[in-house]
């Protein structure tokens, strides 16, 4: 007698999910576990972990609910064998003697495609250990197979995000008429640039209060985790697929009709702004991204958002999102390694605790340690941004931006912080860095308000610390940045500089750099 074992990753959490749908619900095993490997290889913030294993008890439940043969391992379990390699080993040898003295074989091994090379590795690897075979199931939830954006990378010299989504467009039918963008344009990013000058009227984010499996999960991760980065409570994200519906359900009420006006614009004491947060949601599971679409795309044609927001919303989702998956899976393992700037510096203590007299930074970290969320402009443009002037190894910074985000897996945190943020592939992902002075976030926050630092003074001891670095690093990375074409403006204007000037930033940009090492 033999069966199937079906195993289901913590970020997998879709009824819907291909592994599942492979299964025989009265003959196969579907195995979940939380275990300690996959809290540790990183030190993940405490409140993804509270979030995911929340999750993933609750989906248990729903998995029970429609009769499949689950066996789910808590983290606290005392068999628990700490990796996801001992327990399917563990349930393997179980199946072999089980109570009823029958001889019972897994005669397969069916997962998803795992969301990071590492774990793919580790699953490549049961094969032989177990003598047993392992199929590995396209990921269904997203709109692109790796396959089909392999051919279409293959086609191009450059790969630019643009194309990639006016494909997706067109195969989905999203915001077109014919063959015709809606509106006239692919994307109105031009329009999504507003700064928050005038009294902004922010809806409140969606919260749920946790229930009693969360409250156990709470207490399991404060006994388990409490010296992990963040703050643990409130907690208050959805983890059941109704509750993260309810949260779309209310960002498309009520945030979406000003999210393409507002998408970067940042407050302080205002972490959520006009975004969703809704990618704690979509990269685990409880929530599909063709779902989020039709949604914003509903409300267009209903009149209750206009067309530069939702366009914004889903170029994040079919775009941006599937995108920076595909450069994943092309440029691995190779990508991990790459350092075009060859950046040495090393991430800076302030970033795990927040003190620092730079008010923009300070208030996006404390932000993180107590939401384990920040919105894409706060990541690209302050924390990233700094670590790209500042010279920081990329390496760090990936595993920084691992850590704390609780929407964060390898394969959306990699490409957006190395390619992106931090343009260590040199330019495979981004056309240009996103390098910028202070001006850019005076205008898009009122973080320059309350900060130590002054954010018009370009070249004195309290001047920006953005103002400077920001030449500062143009001028270190001269050899390599020059040719650019997307930079030719700005190094003219760093080459009509005067050498006094360019020596003050110079001494200004090594005195800063050299205290940020002692910090």
């Amino acid at each position: 007698m033999s069966k199937k074992l079906c195993l289901i990753l913590g970020d997998q959490l879709s009824i819907r999910i291909s592994s599942l749908l492979a299964c025989k619900k009265k003959e196969d095993l579907v195995l979940m576990a939380e275990v300690a490997s996959e809290t540790s290889y990183v030190k993940h913030h405490q409140k993804k972990i509270a979030f995911l294993f929340s999750a993933m008890r609750h989906f248990a439940l729903e998995l029970k609910a429609a009769n499949y043969q689950l066996i789910y391992t808590k983290l606290d379990d005392p068999e628990n064998t700490g990796s996801l390699t001992n327990e399917v080993k563990r349930l393997i040898a179980r199946e072999k003697t089980n109570k009823t003295n029958k001889i019972e074989k897994i005669e397969k091994i069916i997962v998803t495609q795992p969301g990071e090379y590492r774990v793919l590795e580790e699953i490549l690897s049961w094969e032989k250990l177990f003598q047993v075979p392992v199929e590995i199931l396209p990921d269904n939830r997203f709109l692109v197979t790796l396959e089909e954006f392999k051919k279409w990378a293959t086609k191009r010299k450059q790969l630019r995000m643009e194309y990639f989504y006016r494909e997706i467009r067109e195969k989905y039918t999203i915001l077109m008429e014919g063959k015709k963008p809606l509106g006239g344009k692919w994307n109105y990013d031009r329009e999504n640039r507003k700064p928050p000058k005038e009294k902004l009227k922010i809806p409140k984010t969606y919260k749920q209060p946790p229930d009693q499996i969360t409250q156990e999960v709470l207490a399991l991760v404060a006994r388990e985790f409490g010296t992990h980065f963040g703050e643990l409570e409130p907690f208050e994200f959805a983890v059941r697929r109704e509750e993260a519906l309810a949260a779309l359900e209310l960002f498309v009420e009520e945030r979406l009709p000003c999210f393409g006006d507002y998408q970067d614009a940042m407050l302080e004491e205002e972490p959520w702004m006009y975004h969703g947060h809704l990618s704690f949601y979509l990269n685990c599971g409880l929530l599909l991204p063709l779902e989020c679409v039709k949604a914003a795309e509903r409300a267009y044609y209903q009149g209750k958002a206009p067309l530069n927001a939702v366009e914004g919303f889903i170029r994040q989702i079919i775009g941006w999102r599937e995108y920076v998956r595909g450069i994943y899976w092309l440029k691995m393992p190779e990508y991990l390694q790459l350092n075009f700037l060859q950046a040495k510096r090393k991430l800076p203590a302030f970033y795990w605790t927040g003190k620092t007299e730079m008010n923009c930074l300070r208030q996006v970290i404390k932000e993180t340690q107590k939401n384990a969320y920040a919105h894409h402009i706060q990541r690209l443009m302050i924390l990233g941004n700094f670590a790209l002037l500042t010279g920081i190894r990329p390496l760090e910074v990936s595993e920084w931006f691992l850590s704390v985000y609780a929407d964060a897996y390898e394969w959306v945190e990699l490409p957006n912080v190395l390619g992106m943020s931090l343009f260590a592939d040199g330019g495979y992902l981004a056309s240009k860095p996103y390098a910028s002075s202070g001006s850019y976030i005076e205008k898009m926050s009122n973080y320059c308000q309350n900060c130590s630092y002054k954010i018009k003074e370009k070249d004195s001891a309290r001047a920006c610390p953005f103002n400077y670095l920001y030449w500062h690093f143009l001028a270190s990375n001269y050899s390599k940045l020059r040719s650019n074409p997307r930079l030719g403006m700005i190094y003219k204007t760093y080459e009509r500089m005067g050498e006094e000037k360019k020596a003050k930033i110079t001494l200004l940009a090594e005195n800063f750099l050299e205290t940020l090492e002692t910090k």
